[in-house]
């Protein structure tokens, strides 16, 4: 319908997406809930005063039942609801391999080409791809927003000992969930196994290349490149853009012969929470409280949208999911069993 004049839209103008309708009732809930200091309280009607209303307007169950009715109907007349791809370790290790190998004393200098000239063109070197692997892993492990982990400082990363392992303590001051701080910490330890999702070898890596390009390890972590070189802004105050690192993600995975256009800044956020879930075993509640999701879990269905989605790849065939003579997974490190059930 068109507020303007109240009439059905003419199948020529566009619609907006469900996605847009889900902000929208966002920012409302936000300005009532923060701005009006109702809070979170769901839109009844008073028990002694009939006809006077209290709580967030909303969330009441007018607006909870169009929005149901919104996304069905969105979806009967062809709409979609599409997540970015979640990005699954094994791509991450496709990745760290690709720019691990990758020329490191080889300068990639912007050149000039001719009109008509299609020979391809590095569009980053060894030292900003090390910072691209950084944030990669490290977005994935503790399941952040792209616009978080761009954000984070060298003076929210400290290295510390437990019991004589090297220990990387990652403490944001505040998150989307926690606007005012109090964030719990990530405590982040070497994997040997898997060295692609080791973050601790990848913040250290980054560090000592940072000294040896002479930038100070302070201000943020993550800052953005020229397109074709191998420098990244010396600036502490400057951070990488999230449409800048969207880029230089995409063309990370052309590199590796994967379409990038499933793919996108919550990709690592979603194949995170997959990694966690399907290949370190961990109880849903326990990424909860990692992930930092609410204590009060009145979003409940947030965890199962990142876990299940069409766009992801499948784990098993369906075809194998009771054959006992398929092909075993790799071996568990500490008891050695292959089996799809260790």
């Amino acid at each position: 319908m068109d507020i303007s004049t109240g009439k059905h839209k003419d199948l020529s103008i566009p619609r907006v997406t469900y996605a847009t309708a889900q902000k929208m009732r966002a920012s409302i809930s936000h300005k009532f809930g923060r701005g009006f200091k109702i809070g979170t309280q769901m839109w009844t009607e008073h028990p002694v005063h009939p006809g006077l209303y209290m709580g967030n307007p909303s969330l009441s169950v007018t607006v909870s039942e169009y929005m149901i009715s919104l996304r069905r109907r969105k979806v009967q007349s062809g709409e979609i609801v599409t997540s970015a791809r979640a990005i699954d370790h094994l791509t991450l290790k496709q990745l760290w391999e690709y720019n691990s190998r990758f020329p490191k004393e080889a300068e990639s200098a912007p050149q000039k080409r001719k009109r008509g000239e299609h020979e391809d063109r590095e569009w980053a070197g060894y030292k900003v791809r090390v910072m691209l692997g950084t944030a990669y892993t490290t977005s994935t492990l503790c399941l952040l927003r792209y616009d978080e982990v761009l954000r984070i400082q060298w003076k929210d990363i400290e290295l510390m000992t437990i019991d004589g392992v090297p220990v990387v303590k990652l403490s944001l001051p505040f998150r989307k969930t926690h606007q005012n701080g109090e964030c719990a910490p990530f405590y982040l330890w070497p994997n040997k196994e898997r060295p692609w999702m080791d973050a601790t070898l990848a913040i250290a890596e980054w560090w000592s290349l940072c000294t040896k390009m002479g930038i100070e390890t302070n201000g943020y972590v993550f800052r953005s490149h020229r397109h074709g070189s191998d420098e990244v802004g010396a600036l502490s105050h400057q951070k990488m853009s999230s449409s800048h690192f969207l880029e230089c993600f995409r063309n990370n995975l052309l590199d590796i012969g994967i379409d990038p256009r499933t793919y996108g800044t919550h990709s690592f956020r979603r194949g995170g929470c997959q990694y966690l879930h399907t290949e370190l075993r961990w109880p849903i509640r326990t990424i909860c409280d990692w992930g930092g999701w609410a204590e009060d879990m009145d979003n409940h269905a947030t965890i199962f949208r990142y876990l299940l989605s069409w766009v992801d790849s499948p784990t098993s065939q369906r075809v194998d999911l009771f054959n006992p003579n398929r092909v075993g997974t790799d071996p568990c490190t500490h008891c050695g069993r292959t089996c799809h059930c260790s």
